[in-house]
């Protein structure tokens, strides 16, 4: 079931990827032990770039443009494709490489400053596809996700 990005809308590559995500989670939990040495080729699924397109289009920094320029909120379906062919393309031949991020600095309240690293619309998509891929079959396992998953949403450690 190898459907194109372009053939598929965000809603049927959502429950493509709950699916996946589910079968992930069942397999972490009921063993383990489990290594996970086939599932590489997810982060290239179409689903999961499409749902992370998605995703970073609709973040808040998606008006944002990393050193190439584009804002992912401003690309045209063309350059969607496009783009999303290129990735797919360049992991599945294993020759894909990261950009470097453009730098910025943020003024703090103490009068210093913190270094933000902003990076290209396609290393943004790479890396919402990777969380989808981990959050399930990775962070599962270890024995405080419950309290990164509270980290996350609350911005403080849970005892």
């Amino acid at each position: 079931m190898n459907i194109q990005a372009t053939e598929m809308s965000v809603d049927q590559a959502f429950g493509r990827v709950l699916r996946m995500q589910a079968k992930l989670h069942r397999w972490a939990v009921t063993d383990p032990g489990r290594r996970f040495d086939d599932v590489f080729n997810l982060v290239y699924d179409p689903a999961f770039l499409l749902v992370a397109w998605d995703r970073v289009r609709s973040n808040t920094g998606g008006r944002t443009a990393g050193i190439d320029g584009l804002r992912p909120k401003q690309m045209s379906p063309g350059q969607v494709s496009e783009m999303l062919a290129g990735i797919t393309g360049g992991l599945k031949e294993g020759d894909y490489q990261p950009v470097p991020v453009r730098a910025v600095q943020i003024p703090k309240a103490n009068g210093k400053v913190r270094q933000l690293g902003i990076p290209v619309v396609a290393d943004r998509v790479v890396q919402a596809s990777l969380k989808l891929l981990l959050e399930r079959a990775v962070m599962r396992r270890s024995p405080d996700w419950r309290r990164w998953m509270m980290i996350r949403r609350t911005g403080r450690w849970t005892s």
